[in-house]
């Protein structure tokens, strides 16, 4: 069984444990930083922050989690690497690029106008999947990509055939976000179609549409789909999550469906002041609400510690250990 890359160093599947598939330590947009009145942290501030909201997790039994942060949301490997020292858990580091309206950095897409970048971009998968990521000796252990809300735009067409291309090569998986509930079958289909195999993509923020049939036109092409932004009412309501996933799992789908939160621990720039209304869809998202709400109300409703077994460590031993 292949050794998988995490901020500390090589682990094996079985060490894994339960994970949670999507997460962040850190929410920060390009040019963050260039706001004069953006609040910045200490290192080890920001740290502390960190390891103690992501240290609860472990009262669940929680060992690893993945940090699908890619280049252009704040990626931070020294952040990861002292918030794994602290807490003790696997914290696995991702290479990509999001999506191309919030993310791609004015220097790819520079170069975007002189030149194809696939193979380029390419190359930077590579780089930080067999060599490390910058100066840190930490080696990604996913891949992540993303796509626009209706839309594959030609850039994030180019960054998911380079994906496909390192993936292929390394045999990582490939973890997604998808806007809105949209393109995760176009998502799935130009990941296969350029030769990865389906049982190494995670199709993220899939809860994000109650459309049975569209879960089943994702799920049909062999790959994993993510229920990963539980907490997230703003975008879509927690019960309709709990509803679409309930009913998956009665089609006899948990060996196919992983669970996570798309949490952070801070948003960096200034802080956000944002309506009542607006903080009360919020209330409940924390690292730690699937396991002290949404799993009791899956119980409830029916759902077997089996099937939850399944999607926190069965799933994840198997995405990224074969």
């Amino acid at each position: 069984m292949s050794k998988i890359n995490t901020a500390l160093g090589p682990i094996s599947a079985d060490q894994m444990g339960i994970t949670l598939m999507h997460e962040h330590m850190v929410l920060a947009y390009p040019g963050w930083d260039l706001d004069p009145l953006c609040q910045h942290f200490e290192p080890g501030e920001l740290a502390a922050i960190c390891a103690e909201a992501l240290g609860e997790v472990k009262k669940y039994g929680v060992k690893t989690v993945v940090d699908a942060s890619p280049w252009d949301l704040w990626r931070n490997i020294e952040l990861d690497k002292i918030v794994a020292e602290k807490t003790g858990l696997n914290i696995i580091c991702a290479t990509g690029l999001y999506y191309e309206a919030e993310g791609m950095p004015a220097y790819i897409k520079f170069r975007s106008q002189l030149m194809d970048i696939t193979a380029e971009l390419y190359e930077s998968f590579m780089h930080e999947l067999t060599v490390g990521i910058g100066k840190t000796g930490v080696k990604a252990g996913v891949i992540k990509v993303a796509t626009s809300h209706g839309s594959i735009t030609p850039y994030e067409e180019k960054v998911l055939k380079a994906a496909a291309k390192a993936q292929k090569e390394t045999g990582v998986p490939i973890t997604t976000h998808t806007q809105q509930g949209t393109m995760g079958p176009e998502q799935a289909a130009l990941l296969i179609g350029e030769g990865v195999k389906p049982e190494k993509i995670i199709i993220g923020h899939m809860c994000g549409n109650a459309s049975l049939e569209y879960q089943m036109s994702v799920i049909d092409k062999g790959v994993y789909v993510g229920f990963d932004r539980w907490g997230i009412d703003y975008l879509f309501p927690d019960n309709l999550r709990r509803a679409t996933l309930i009913g998956l799992l009665g089609l006899g789908f948990a060996d196919r469906i992983v669970l996570s939160q798309d949490c952070s621990a801070r948003t960096l720039g200034r802080p956000l002041v944002m309506p009542d209304f607006v903080q009360a869809l919020v209330a409940n998202w924390s690292y730690t609400h699937i396991f002290k709400d949404i799993i009791p109300q899956l119980k409830q409703a029916g759902v077997t510690n089996a099937q939850i077994g399944q999607m926190l460590v069965g799933n994840p031993k198997r995405i990224f250990g074969g």
